[in-house]
């Protein structure tokens, strides 16, 4: 379920696009929650690491998808040697510690699952554990933040206004090629000239989105690319398995 992400000690690479770490900060600061709306692969998850790692505060990531719970998220009790004992969920233990939780693709989860997350959202900042009967006052360091693709979305899985105007929104998308490439060499430490062709690539086959292929080349896979052909693997076999096998 949720996980302890990384250590705030721990800085990941990230190349700023605009102003979302500004942005972000001041959010922390007001303790304001996020929503982050961007395609695939285009930084959202390694952004909010980031921030995470830039603030000092823990991170607790949550993959969301159907089966999601309110339980999965807040708490249940299990069954122990000698009796039943409750278990913390992953946005209990992030509040509980004034850790971020972040709630990846947040429309993949129930929607009866999401309502839990109002009482965050607003002024009073509490977390409701019926089955404790405890009322969690979410500290200032607590953050909550939580994102989902625009392009997936129908009518089943959207997020419905009330719950989206109760967020300060980010929109990701993938960067210009000259900011793309910097990320390619910061990430991997290919030589420029290299970098300049994956990226020239790269755009070439976003141009083939909604006509040939059904979703564009990803920063991410743009970046197993470069890996790949950084120890040896040949360009050719490289740029097949990153970006063409995975979007046909």
């Amino acid at each position: 379920m949720g996980t302890l992400e990384n250590s705030p000690s721990k800085v990941p690479y990230y190349r700023p696009i605009g102003n979302e770490v500004e942005l972000f900060k001041q959010a922390y600061r007001h303790q304001l929650p996020v929503l982050i709306k961007g395609p695939t692969g285009c930084g959202k998850t390694r952004f909010v690491s980031y921030m995470a790692a830039q603030l000092g505060r823990p991170l607790y990531t949550v993959a969301c998808h159907d089966d999601l719970t309110a339980a999965d998220l807040i708490g249940r009790h299990l069954i122990g040697h000698e009796s039943t004992y409750w278990s913390d969920g992953p946005l209990t233990r992030a509040v509980r510690e004034g850790a971020i939780c972040y709630l990846d693709e947040v429309v993949e989860a129930r929607k009866d699952t999401t309502v839990v997350l109002h009482p965050l959202t607003d002024d009073r900042r509490i977390l409701p554990i019926e089955r404790t009967n405890e009322r969690l006052q979410a500290p200032p360091e607590f953050m909550l933040v939580v994102s989902y693709n625009p392009g997936y979305q129908n009518l089943l899985k959207g997020m419905k206004p009330s719950t989206r105007q109760r967020f300060l929104a980010l929109r990701f998308d993938y960067p210009i090629p000259s900011i793309e490439q910097e990320i390619l060499i910061g990430e991997t430490d290919i030589d420029k000239s290299l970098a300049l062709r994956l990226v020239n690539l790269t755009n070439a086959l976003r141009q083939l989105k909604d006509h040939d292929i059904e979703e564009a080349a990803s920063t991410r896979l743009l970046v197993y690319a470069a890996t790949l052909i950084k120890h040896g693997f040949d360009p050719v076999d490289a740029c097949r398995a990153a970006l063409v096998e995975p979007l046909t």
